[in-house]
């Protein structure tokens, strides 16, 4: 059995106080059985919302980090720092780093090996633009992120990574792929994955849809074969939240 997941990145919102105002909030409506929870949120949040998640099963997670332990880079966070202060995950390569902050497969390859390196489950985001779906090579780069973002990896490092396919024309637009256009290529993740790793490894792969998942489309999303939870941005800031991770 898979692993269902549901992931609520909080992108660049919510000061320490209001984020431990919705963590505590959000807490008791997430908590289950079916599936694992986390919050992913900005890196002044972790410590605060560390502090709020002790004693539950939610799991504390980060927007990125870096691919060196230490060193010259300002203003980066690195793996060793997230590992110390109780964060468990990191969400890598989302469609935003890489459009706004020159993110690529070479540097998510990277930043997944050493999330692995550290204990931490990497989040892998893969997706394409509108302009790649309309000109009919969706398939073909997801395939390629999928292939550069976890060059290197042995079967066992690969079943410790989560692929979040997030269509970027559906990030935050309120438009939604159709479940039939999320499962095709959740599905077709599988398949490369396989490809690289065997078939066996990729049935325990957990495959995470993202873009405009709500309270509305959530569940009916989770139902696709290859669907096996979601990536969730805007509506992890709300009670809908507890919806979508029920679902």
């Amino acid at each position: 059995m898979r692993k269902k997941i549901v992931a609520g990145n909080w992108k660049m919102n919510k000061t320490p106080k209001e984020a431990v105002a919705l963590a505590e909030m959000l807490k008791p409506k997430v908590a289950t059985d079916n599936s694992q929870v986390i919050f992913c949120v900005p890196y002044v949040d972790l410590i605060p919302v560390a502090e709020v998640l002790k004693g539950t099963n939610i799991l504390l997670g980060a927007e990125n980090l870096h691919f060196e332990d230490k060193g010259a880079y300002t203003g980066e966070i690195s793996a060793p720092m997230l590992k110390e202060i109780g964060v468990k995950c990191v969400v890598i390569g989302h469609s935003e780093r890489r459009e706004y902050f020159a993110e690529t497969d070479e540097t998510v390859n990277k930043k997944v090996v050493k999330a692995l390196e550290y204990g931490l489950l990497p989040i892998m985001c893969c997706g394409e633009s509108l302009a790649e779906r309309e000109d009919g090579i969706t398939i073909e780069k997801i395939r390629i992120q999928i292939k550069k973002g976890m060059k290197g990896l042995s079967k066992d490092d690969a079943k410790k990574v989560v692929v979040a396919y997030e269509p970027i024309w559906a990030i935050g637009t309120g438009r939604v792929a159709t479940t039939e256009q999320a499962q095709e290529v959740c599905h077709a993740i599988r398949v490369v994955l396989g490809e690289l790793f065997g078939e066996d490894t990729a049935q325990e792969i957990s495959i995470l849809y993202g873009g405009s998942v709500s309270a509305a489309n959530a569940a009916e999303l989770f139902k696709m074969e290859d669907i096996d939870g979601g990536l969730v941005g805007g509506a992890s800031l709300k009670e809908d939240f507890e919806v979508i991770a029920k679902a």
